[in-house]
């Protein structure tokens, strides 16, 4: 377990932070990249060597999405089922990455699988995060129709986490896509109910709504710039704030 940095002083104590699966495709067409997986890894175990007690939640469209599966007229339980397993396979990749750096990680799945696996049990979770290890919630909530960003939404205020951080593909959120309109305003600070109106792709409303009616604070940014993780924990201004707008 890595010693608690007494240099600097975090501004959480326990945080949930949500990857998507492509961001760890790196420069792949598919599937997990290891120098980016490696990264990911060396960044959470910087932050956990402030003392910050850590839990993740990754997605699963590296492998496979359920709404794409879906598209292509698969039943949408059955494509949501596959993109649970793809999760699992993206957090017992993680969690090899960061157990060969020395950090001590559990996988708990929200489908049984005890052969890979420990079983989703909220007070087991807790206790893990309380002991230093860092938790990976895999397999979404274990039931279809809901995304990995309600999965993070859930997951953090069930096991108390003080903030929500949603590692992307940009720098925050935006009035429209950066990628597609490079003079698209970004959002310093920005309310939940602001982004329900203007219909912002932040996170899907059901996570949006849930992290509003509990008041628990979203900060998205971006996973491409080494180092942000741990800027946001340190209470940097680094992407977009999403809260009840109350200060």
């Amino acid at each position: 377990m890595n010693q608690k940095d007494e240099s600097v002083k975090p501004v959480y104590r326990r945080i949930l932070l949500k990857l998507s699966g492509e961001a760890l495709m790196g420069k792949e067409p598919y599937g997990i990249d290891s120098t980016v997986l490696n990264d990911v890894a060396k960044e959470v175990r910087e932050v956990q060597g402030l003392g910050v007690e850590m839990a993740l939640v990754i997605g699963g469209g590296n492998i496979f999405r359920g709404v794409s599966g879906a598209s292509r007229g698969m039943d949408r339980s059955t494509a949501d089922y596959m993109g649970m397993l793809a999760t699992v396979m993206n957090a017992l990749a993680l969690q090899q990455a960061l157990e060969k750096s020395g950090v001590p990680t559990r996988v708990l799945s929200a489908i049984d699988m005890k052969e890979v696996a420990e079983p989703y049990i909220r007070r087991r979770a807790i206790r893990h995060l309380e002991k230093g290890r860092v938790v990976i919630f895999a397999a979404g909530t274990g039931l279809p129709f809901f995304t990995t960003d309600t999965t993070a939404a859930l997951r953090a205020i069930e096991v108390g986490a003080e903030v929500l951080m949603k590692a992307t593909k940009v720098d925050g959120v935006f009035a429209s896509d950066p990628e597609e309109d490079p003079r698209a305003k970004k959002y310093e600070r920005i309310t939940f109910d602001e982004v329900l109106q203007k219909n912002l792709k932040v996170m899907d409303a059901t996570a949006i709504s849930l992290a509003r009616d509990q008041n628990k604070k979203i900060v998205v940014f971006s996973l491409r710039e080494a180092g942000n993780i741990k800027r946001v924990v340190l209470g940097e201004k680094v992407g977009t704030v999403v809260d009840g707008g109350v200060q």
